[in-house]
């Protein structure tokens, strides 16, 4: 009998091999990078956040596997637009028309650590922020083990935490906007021993929702902690309107997955994303249709 891990790729929308950070895009035979085809955003468009500036290190963020606005429309960049359209649709409402409630406010999580959830909550930034329609709110939500901020390679400030804590921080004015264009981010915070009750508050909702109000084309990404490792998670799930769960193929149990699903109830809409596996019958053969296959 198949594992649930493998039923459920069978079942939910995101039937997709995710690779993970080792990757770099494949160099042409000249030993240089390929390029996308695709433009990326002007760079006179204004973002809609009105926080610092900071830059993002496309050369650093492409060694450790990540895609780029400059990159080649390779594999993993194939893979994300995939993943990326049934959450737009899930926010806008689709062919169906039926908006999703607090649809455009996306939770990133895994069952336990060291299952790539970053790693995905990153890229599928990246891919949102190429969106045309769309302002990407990526928010460091691992108060515990924040990881956002080293990985873009960002300095660290007030965040999320410091403007719950004190109602006079101003939590538009924490958000770091990047060169990036259409990407800006929320940084965790301080860390405290009560970040749990903190987002339980009946004042989080309020901020969280606004989060998302300021703007109609603004989708937010949270990035839990894992759901089995910390209690953050599943009060998070009361407040957004999907969630994406990374498992990890090989390595997620399906008792602990189980377990990380009921702890989060509190969204009715949640698509597993199966991560670091191998389709070795697959047909697919993304980026070679651009000329730069992977």
């Amino acid at each position: 009998m198949p594992s649930l891990i493998e039923r459920a790729a069978e079942v939910y929308d995101f039937r997709t091999a995710m690779r993970m950070p080792e990757l770099s895009p494949a160099p042409r035979p000249d030993g240089s990078l390929a390029k996308a085809e695709v433009q990326p955003p002007s760079q006179d468009w204004t973002p809609a956040f009105s926080g610092e500036r900071q830059h993002i290190d496309l050369d650093r963020l492409r060694e450790m596997g990540f895609i780029t606005p400059d990159g080649p429309a390779g594999t993993l960049a194939e893979e994300f637009r995939i993943v990326k359209r049934q959450l737009l649709l899930n926010a806008s409402g689709g062919a169906s028309g039926e908006r999703l409630e607090k649809g455009r406010m996306i939770l990133v999580c895994s069952a336990q650590p060291d299952e790539g959830k970053t790693f995905c909550a990153v890229n599928l930034a990246l891919s949102l922020a190429a969106e045309r329609d769309t302002d990407v709110l990526l928010v460091d939500a691992d108060f515990a083990k924040p990881e956002i901020l080293s990985t873009l390679g960002l300095e660290g400030g007030a965040g999320l935490m410091d403007a719950l804590a004190d109602p006079a921080i101003d939590l538009e004015s924490l958000i770091i906007r990047t060169d990036i264009a259409k990407l800006a981010v929320l940084p965790a915070g301080r860390a405290t021993r009560d970040d749990t009750e903190l987002l339980a508050s009946a004042r989080t909702r309020d901020v969280l929702k606004d989060l998302a109000d300021r703007s109609p084309d603004r989708i937010v990404i949270f990035d839990s902690a894992p759901a089995l490792a910390a209690s953050p998670a599943s009060v998070l799930a009361l407040n957004v309107g999907q969630v994406m769960m990374v498992v990890r193929a090989d390595r997620t149990t399906e008792s602990e997955l189980r377990d990380a699903l009921s702890l989060l109830e509190g969204c009715r809409n949640v698509s597993l994303l199966l991560n670091g596996a191998s389709y070795f019958g697959s047909k697919r053969k993304f980026g070679s249709y651009y000329g730069h296959g992977e």
